[in-house]
């Protein structure tokens, strides 16, 4: 499960992608998306570590993306938000499972988990803006 933390951070980059490169501010973006601002402002903040936004100090300042919609997945915000994204610790250190290498699911986990992933990345926010703008 992804944190709200992440769902946020996918909803801030949603809106931050219909914006066509404009400068936009945190309030702007916490009211119509439903994110409490102090809280948009930190996940802003891992945004910019991860150069998925970038931001613009003085009057008239704020963020924006760094990329094009195109060039920003879904797995990109999760993970800059969360870290990894697995299934079971296993899958990230097959050493935690008392029960390696004979474990029967392990493999099981490190399909699904690759699968999710790679679903993340076929989902760019140009098409999910192009169907948030059209609601």
């Amino acid at each position: 499960m992804i944190t709200r933390e992440a769902d946020y951070a996918i909803r801030c980059i949603l809106y931050m992608s219909s914006l066509e490169g404009r400068l936009v501010n945190v309030k702007e973006i916490a009211a119509p998306m439903e994110i409490p601002q102090s809280f948009l402002a930190k996940i802003l903040q891992k945004l910019l570590k991860a150069d998925i936004v970038e931001s613009v100090r003085g009057a008239g300042g704020g963020f924006r993306l760094r990329k094009q919609p195109s060039d920003i997945n879904l797995h990109e915000v999760v993970v800059a938000i969360d870290g990894t994204m697995s299934l079971n610790r296993c899958v990230d250190d097959p050493a935690s499972c008392e029960l390696n290498p004979e474990c029967v699911v392990h493999p099981i986990w490190v399909d699904v988990s690759r699968e999710l992933e790679e679903l993340l990345k076929s989902k760019d926010f140009r098409g999910l803006a192009e169907k948030y703008i059209r609601k």
